[in-house]
């Protein structure tokens, strides 16, 4: 009896043999997903297997230590809490032209520098087209080794021959299997084949990368189940035609998800940024209304962000809001506060905040920052310089306490600010704008 495929309605789990836009039993439309079912002998022989495993007491199983595999890029080690662990399955998502191929193409010329050997699989670029990427990098790597294949079981034949320490997939959306009729980046081919390349990394211990697509709406394209099938999922995040990139990690079975990792776009690729809040304030215009710096904290490590806001009478009947960098509803909450709490006349002026160099912040530690760099572009009146702002603020107009308060004032201190506004030292906002703090 030869393998066959059904379509499972993802809703009730009844199957069908033909596919179909409604589920003919629950009545649950587009829920129908093509899933290969094995074939008797195969079945009987897993059965057989699974009767032999013997359930083992905690103090009965053996500990074996945990060595990671150093990927020669810091900022990527940081995020994975030091490392690949060899047998594990990390993806990679992003936005399109954010940088994933560009990264893991230099993770593949690093990692042969630190002695581990790479596969590079390219669904979507031929090796003509890798070489003319790498010579536009200036990436040399000769024991890297690359392959254009789109079948996942043939990609699964070189993994288990070659065992390299690591398999880079890009992308998993190419993939396909022939035992499914649908096209590369459906549900059911997405699926089968992330669950064919686990099998076959577990047993051989390589580490598998795989790269994902992020839809229009910002979340993974294909089924949510294969973020459930990963040990890891990490996103790069960052505004596309800005300079800077966030690696965040979302998932990570073998380590914390609280890390952030920082890197640069230039003309060679990506590059890693040791020292961002530095890198990030350098430009930064001074004596100018609506500038604001803030301590905000990235996983566990603190950064100094610029907050940039400019208030501007409205041409239109309903003013805008613009949010680049943060929540546009926390936006709305804390122009709310302003207006009740401080008694400004929003209501006639459109308000764009923004976060220099693309960073989205998602601290609420970064309120009064934000709330000051309005009031400040609203009346006119310039931030000092040497100043630097955290706190969250409550719909009362209440500061509250943020975490780490310690780590933010002391990197705001090592790099110049003598001055902290916290609610260390504030209680209201009323009170912040009402001090002897602003410079006409």
């Amino acid at each position: 009896m030869k393998s066959k495929t059904v379509f499972i309605c993802q809703s009730c789990g009844n199957d069908t043999p033909k596919w179909a836009g409604k589920c003919p039993y629950c009545g649950e439309w587009n829920s129908l997903v093509e899933t290969v079912i094995l074939a008797q002998k195969q079945k009987t022989k897993i059965s057989k297997l699974k009767t032999e495993v013997k359930p083992q007491r905690l103090s009965q199983i053996k500990k074996t230590s945990l060595t990671r595999i150093k990927t020669g890029i810091g900022e990527i080690d940081r995020v994975l809490g030091g490392g690949l662990v060899p047998g594990s399955v990390v993806l990679l998502a992003g936005e399109p032209g954010i940088g994933k191929s560009t990264l893991v193409l230099q993770l593949s010329a690093e990692m042969p520098k630190v002695q581990q050997s790479v596969l590079y699989v390219s669904g979507e670029e031929s090796l003509e087209q890798l070489k003319v990427r790498a010579d536009r990098l200036k990436i040399i790597s000769d024991k890297t080794l690359f392959l254009s294949e789109t079948d996942v079981d043939t990609i699964c034949d070189q993994i288990e021959k070659l065992k390299p320490k690591m398999t880079i997939i890009d992308s998993i959306q190419t993939l396909t299997t022939d035992e499914l009729s649908s096209p590369a980046g459906s549900v059911g081919q997405v699926k089968e084949s992330t669950n064919r390349l686990i099998k076959i990394a577990k047993p051989n211990q390589v580490a598998v990368l795989l790269i994902g697509h992020v839809t229009k709406e910002g979340i993974i394209a294909g089924p949510k189940v294969l973020e459930h099938m990963v040990d890891a999922v990490i996103t790069l995040e960052g505004e596309r035609f800005a300079n800077f990139r966030l690696m965040r990690s979302t998932k990570n079975r073998f380590g914390a998800t609280s890390e952030v990792g920082i890197f640069e776009m230039t003309d060679l690729g990506m590059k890693e940024v040791t020292n961002p809040s530095q890198v990030l304030i350098k430009d930064r215009v001074q004596q100018t209304p609506g500038s604001v710096i803030v301590p905000t904290i990235e996983g566990t490590r603190p950064i100094l962000a610029e907050i940039q806001a400019l208030v501007v009478p409205t041409q239109l009947p309903v003013p805008r809001r613009v949010a680049q960098g943060i929540d546009y509803n926390r936006l709305q909450l804390l122009i709310a506060v302003l207006t009740k709490r401080l008694g400004l006349g929003l209501g006639g002026y459109d308000v764009i905040v923004n976060v220099a160099g693309g960073l989205k912040i998602e601290d609420p530690g970064a309120d009064l920052g934000v709330a000051l760099a309005i009031y400040s572009s609203f009346k006119n009146l310039t931030f000092p310089s040497g100043a630097a702002v955290f706190g969250e603020i409550g719909l009362l107009g209440e500061l509250r306490p943020v975490f780490q308060e310690n780590q933010r004032t002391k990197e705001a201190l090592r790099l110049g600010f003598s001055e902290i506004i916290s609610p260390v030292k504030y209680k209201t906002i009323r009170e912040v704008v009402k001090g002897k703090i602003w410079k006409i």
